[in-house]
């Protein structure tokens, strides 16, 4: 572009702001000091994000004395610091939930034996509000339906019923108790397969 150009004339520029006076920084709020107070230092513990200003060597003076707990017992400090261990939220001690405390295990939510399913008028439950979370029967996967056939059992069957029926086919099956038939023992692998399968997966 030329310096000539008509696209200068209409180039405007703004006026330089006239630059604000600086405000002289605070003296110093130590008494009968009259240095700058540019250094800030707590108020105290009633007065969080609260400051004094003092100058370098007074700020000094006053953190050698300063002392955040002053005027508080023993038992008070104790307190103080067993709060800040949870951020001085609050909290409760373990079994305070009865919903909690009425909750299956862990093992049976991850096998899908339960459902959490909220029922406040009682259509599932059969009791209006919330209560103990009764088992929901799903569809069994292949490994799992064929070990409640290897075992004999039915689907519906509980968890003290399998661990009859695995103590029953264990001591029929065992090699001791078989004089060493192959077959046996191969049935009896099966059995113990078939109850550590059920047994991961939550249904004894």
């Amino acid at each position: 572009m030329r310096l000539d150009s008509k696209y200068f004339d209409r180039i405007r520029t703004r006026r330089k702001r006239e630059q604000e006076t600086e405000q002289a920084p605070p003296t110093c709020q130590w008494d009968g000091c009259d240095k700058k107070g540019v250094h800030r230092a707590p108020v105290g513990r009633n007065a969080e994000g609260q400051f004094f200003l003092f100058c370098f060597e007074h700020v000094k003076e006053y953190n050698k004395g300063y002392n955040y707990f002053s005027g508080l017992s023993d038992g008070e400090i104790a307190r103080y610091q067993k709060e800040a261990v949870t951020g001085h939220r609050p909290t409760w001690t373990v079994g305070v939930n009865k919903a909690a405390k009425d909750s299956p295990l862990h093992s049976d939510i991850r096998s899908g034996a339960y459902s959490r399913v909220r029922d406040p008028f009682g259509f599932v439950s059969g009791a209006k509000g919330s209560g103990p979370r009764f088992p929901e029967q799903r569809k069994l996967k292949s490994l799992e339906a064929k070990a409640f056939d290897t075992m004999g059992l039915q689907a519906s069957a509980t968890s003290s019923e399998i661990k009859t029926r695995y103590k029953e086919l264990v001591k029929k099956h065992h090699p001791d108790a078989n004089g060493g038939d192959r077959g046996s023992e191969e049935r009896f692998r099966a059995v113990i397969q078939a109850y550590q399968l059920l047994k991961q997966n939550g249904f004894c």
